[in-house]
């Protein structure tokens, strides 16, 4: 394999993992190759939610817009048991900061459509009917074995592969990489039409004596997603009339559901890979980690997952890192893998609640909850914390240095720390850049740029020449990869994070150079 492979990546699986993926190596000038077995796109969703860090995810990568076109705006999670409203969850993004507060609710199909165009724009066009079928690797490259639907089979030569073919992934297979965990309930999805008076303004959760129910609205006017915890042994058969019954039961109102477009029962499972690399091959996604619907995690933590691989490979693979860059991948993605597979365990068991019990406690339990605000309020906050993926840190990373009060210079790429002061509404040493641009709109624009971006703050590292000496130096030297910025005072009680603050001299000629 010593001669220069014909692409730089091979991407198995056109999902939303694999597009992701391709999308952010190839907007970094990789030349990528995206092939999936199956014959055409999907028809079908699985996932209808986009949580509020895949959104600022998704806007760093320029494709947001279109996507919010497409979907609902979720803000309520509301609780029926028994006939009775118990209470009604207002998302509260208060100690969060974030220019996405609420989830979107879009059908994994548009999803995909979305990025499908987007990765077509940068010249890369899925390749459906090629399915990976072996590959070996050695310190120069992966020939990777792939046959046609044509029965013809190709080899094919890549720099990197990275498999993101799902739960079924040939990829991790071929690693010989374990899939740790166990298998769960069996539970049904459905896409109907639901004549109900309910507002489509909410997520709403319906405990109907024995088992829950859960209905997700979608854009369309009186459409829905279903999820049926209980499916029982006709599984998908007589769906629209035990559907009906249900939900008339649990929410104390007449409910007809229309014929299902769409049904899928299934037996989840709860399992993680112990590691997301081999060599010059990764997983992502679901050929990493399966897990519970529950809280809607699994396309989410796949798409933040193939951005945190995408920049540190092209940064590999230009030279402008060195290769132990790539050991921080699964570094800090495994951990996440673990800790979901924990959340989404006690995900599914509130989500399905067999427990006849819970008929008689869940009303006295959550008119605790409707009547004492302040505990509304930390029940609505941890749970969003959790499902939106904004309290997820890399605080204990290798690349994340720097805990004190004062700010650490450090390049930070956009899914990474930046390193400012720690006050409120600032990130801190491992959390999310796009805290910040929540209120630095100038900032939230930078974390689209494909570059590492270093924020300077003026005065805050010791003598002011000596800083703006070397954050010029640094843009001039490494502008190819890095861009440096200002950080100038902003209105109110924090810093504006914003790159282009006006800066009083000599601090303009680091903001200058950085562009």
């Amino acid at each position: 394999m010593s001669a220069e492979p014909p692409a730089d990546v091979l991407v198995v699986g056109a999902g939303p993992v694999g597009l992701t993926a391709a999308h952010e190596l190839a907007r970094r000038g990789l030349r990528v190759r995206l092939v999936d077995a199956a014959a055409a796109p999907a028809r079908t969703s699985r996932a209808v939610a986009v949580h509020p860090r895949t959104l600022e995810t998704l806007d760093q990568m320029g494709t947001a817009g279109p996507l919010l076109r497409e979907g609902r705006e979720n803000r309520a999670f509301t609780m029926y048991a028994g006939g009775s409203r118990l209470v009604r969850l207002e998302a509260d993004y208060a100690t969060m900061p974030t220019r996405y507060p609420y989830t979107l609710v879009v059908e994994q199909t548009r999803t995909e459509a979305v990025l499908r165009a987007a990765v077509a724009r940068l010249g890369v066009d899925v390749e459906w009917g090629v399915a990976l079928t072996g590959f070996e690797q050695d310190a120069s490259g992966v020939r990777a074995t792939l046959r046609h639907g044509d029965g013809r089979e190709e080899q094919f030569t890549a720099a990197w592969l990275v498999g993101c073919d799902g739960g079924h992934s040939t990829v991790r297979k071929r690693l010989g990489l374990p899939l740790v965990g166990d298998s769960r309930d069996t539970w049904m999805l459905a896409d109907a039409p639901v004549d109900t008076d309910l507002p489509q303004d909410s997520i709403y959760w319906v405990h109907t004596g024995g088992q829950a129910l859960m209905m997700v609205p979608y854009a369309r006017k009186g459409h829905w997603r279903l999820l049926d915890t209980a499916p029982g042994p006709d599984g998908a058969d007589g769906a629209r009339e035990r559907l009906s019954a249900r939900l008339s039961a649990g929410l104390g109102r007449p409910v007809r559901v229309g014929e299902p477009e769409w049904t899928s029962v299934f037996t989840f499972q709860q399992r993680m890979v112990p590691r997301m690399r081999e060599g010059r091959v990764f997983v992502a996604g679901d050929a990493a980690h399966v897990h519970s619907p529950a809280s809607g995690q699994g396309m989410n933590t796949g798409i933040q997952e193939a951005y945190n691989l995408a920049w540190k490979l092209a940064l590999v693979h230009r030279g402008h890192a060195a290769p132990a860059l790539l050991d921080s991948y699964g570094e800090e993605r495994v951990p996440v893998g673990r800790a979901l597979l924990g959340s989404t365990r006690t995900a599914t068991f509130l989500v399905q609640l067999k427990n006849a019990l819970a008929a008689v406690a869940l009303p006295v339990v959550f008119g605790v909850v409707r009547n004492v605000p302040p505990l509304r309020r930390a029940i609505q906050r941890k749970v969003l914390g959790g499902i939106s993926g904004l309290r997820l840190t890399y605080a204990d990373s290798s690349l994340t240095t720097g805990g004190g009060p004062e700010p650490v210079p450090m390049a930070a790429p956009v899914d990474a720390p930046v390193m400012v002061p720690r006050r409120p509404g600032v990130p801190a040493p491992g959390e999310r850049a796009a805290m910040a641009a929540a209120a630095a709109p100038a900032l939230a624009a930078e974390l689209r740029d494909v570059r590492c971006t270093l924020l300077f703050v003026p005065g805050g590292h010791g003598p002011e020449a000596d800083c703006v000496r070397t954050a010029a130096e640094a843009a001039a030297r490494h502008g190819a990869w890095l861009s440096v910025r200002t950080v100038g005072p902003g209105p109110g009680p924090a810093p504006s994070t914003t790159p282009t603050a006006p800066c009083a001299p000599p601090c303009g000629s680091a903001r200058a150079a950085g562009r």
